[in-house]
């Protein structure tokens, strides 16, 4: 007797479930509260409240570095912590890292209060946006398959910042709408990090479609779903070329966010959304990378992620995302090395890996955004280990070919604290893509892959602005890291988020 294996269902974003859930607020710390931290910063005074002078602090190791946490002892009321934020005048960055290295101290309660001694020259809205990210983001844990877990999600957090108390600040704004911001951007990180964390067994290319049109319906944008018949009448040969090993049915996923009133410019958005990717018949090593490719839809991940921000934030372009989800599996129909696909627009693609996947079903997509008439186009993926050997998990490097465009995006990361460093289109490399039976191949040399890959995008792009996102490096932290929680990053996110909501043509 046959028996059908069915697993059970899980929240398909238990992290964005907890967001949700907690109450974020400027005031005193309320009666009840279980845990409040103070910041200090590495010279100058001493909040009162802690009990102890610099030089105990010394003492006992802290000296107010950015990110350090000391617990001291209390003998009844709520825990207490000392805080680091580095200088004087506490960076954006600096406040936002505190705020989530205070959550994860914090660990074992869900009611706390964080209180701010000062902010350097930040106004009452970035204060509020910045801790409210450091909070949702550093306290974020994916947990919902651990029968055993110990996480505390938290139920109510109060910012008490010197100056503000939750009213006008040195420039007008208020500290509770910097706070409704910063729970709004971290809400498009926090989805990015459920997606990418999830077993790629519970999600698949037809799930992500499912996933879409949920919160799609949620944060007003509309979602069209493309089935595998419908990307073969497109000619979607890149996408449907890397599907052929798949049992699973691939997804185009379009997306689309259309402002009120008259629309200051449109941007497309593309996202990489390799759900598992084993190499194909270019099949990975069983090492601990191979582990981290259920991360390959990081990219694609990261722009529903976005998209789910853009109506509260008030975005006043129309954005256009298309999101190219499928698995990259070895079987008997599977692509081969010395295949060539045809990808949407008649150009021909040798293909002399199938490990350089994300490539292959992100080209369609390109040409898909130019004949839509968007203004620029960002993409965003995993794309290559290059990414990660050049600069490791801390900096995304990315390319553009319109300097307005790569200012923008530039801007945007920093404002997420998400760095990037702009590399050079090396046109010389173009010629290590030639194929001797196709128009292109998708491998170039055993040099600069990551610049080799942006110059293969480049190719579909036409002359449309452009820019790309390479995140396979940023993708995932191996631990705790300021905002970054272990796990997927949802690196990404916040920059297209921040990009979108500011573009104008």
């Amino acid at each position: 007797m046959s028996r059908t294996f069915t697993q059970s269902p899980v929240p398909a974003t238990p992290g964005l479930d907890a967001l949700d859930a907690v109450t974020v607020a400027a005031g005193s710390a309320p009666d009840g509260v279980q845990a409040v931290g103070y910041t200090v910063a590495a010279s100058g005074d001493v909040p009162a409240a802690l009990g102890l002078d610099r030089e105990a602090l010394s003492r006992a190791g802290f000296e107010g570095k950015p990110g350090s946490v000391l617990a001291l002892p209390s003998a009844s009321g709520p825990g207490v912590f000392a805080v680091g934020v580095g200088d004087d005048a506490p960076t954006g960055a600096a406040l936002r890292d505190a705020a989530a290295a205070f959550v994860r101290a914090a660990s074992r309660w869900a009611d706390v209060a964080l209180v701010v001694a000062d902010v350097g020259g930040l106004d009452a809205v970035e204060t509020g946006r910045v801790l409210a990210e450091g909070v949702a983001l550093g306290r974020y844990r994916y947990a919902v398959l651990q029968s055993d877990s110990k996480h505390v999600p938290l139920e109510r957090v109060t910012f008490d910042v010197a100056g503000f108390e939750g009213t006008a600040g040195a420039d007008g704004g208020r500290l509770a709408d910097g706070i409704a911001a910063g729970l709004r951007d971290a809400r498009a990180t926090v989805v990015a990090r459920d997606l990418a964390n999830t077993p790629p067994g519970r999600l698949t290319a037809t799930d992500f479609g499912t996933v879409a049109q949920e919160l799609g319906a949620r944060f007003g944008f509309d979602v069209e779903l493309f089935d595998k018949a419908a990307l073969e009448g497109l000619g979607c040969g890149g996408l449907l070329g890397v599907n052929q090993g798949s049992a699973e049915e691939p997804r185009m996923i379009k997306l689309s966010y259309t402002p009120h009133g008259e629309a200051t410019g449109h941007l497309g958005l593309v996202g990489k959304g390799i759900m598992y990717d084993s190499g194909g018949i270019s099949l990975k090593p069983s090492d601990p990378m191979h582990l981290l490719m259920k991360m390959d839809m990081g990219g694609a991940a990261a722009v529903l992620g976005a998209f789910t921000a853009l109506r509260d934030a008030g975005a006043t372009a129309r954005v256009t995302g298309w999101l190219m989800c499928t698995d990259n599996m070895p079987s008997g129909s599977s692509y081969k090395l010395g295949d060539v696909l045809v990808a949407r627009g008649g150009t021909t693609i040798e293909v002399k890996n199938t490990d350089a996947e994300g490539r292959l079903v992100m080209c369609d997509a390109l040409v898909l955004a130019t004949e839509d008439g968007v203004d620029a186009i960002v993409d965003i993926a995993t794309l290559t280990g290059a990414a990660l050997m050049s600069l490791g998990q801390a900096r995304a490097p990315f390319f553009a070919t319109d300097e307005a465009l790569a200012d923008a995006v530039s801007a945007a990361a920093e404002s997420a604290d998400e760095p990037v460093w702009r590399f050079p289109l090396e046109r010389k490399y173009r010629s290590q893509l030639d194929s001797g039976i196709a128009d292109i191949a998708n491998l170039g040399g055993k040099y600069a892959g990551a610049t080799t890959a942006a110059l293969f995008l480049e190719h579909f792009v036409g002359e449309t602005p452009w820019a790309h996102l390479d995140i396979a490096g940023t993708m995932q932290s191996d631990s705790d890291d300021s905002w970054r929680s272990k796990g997927a990053t949802g690196y990404g996110a916040r920059i297209l988020l921040h990009t979108a909501a500011t573009f104008s043509r």
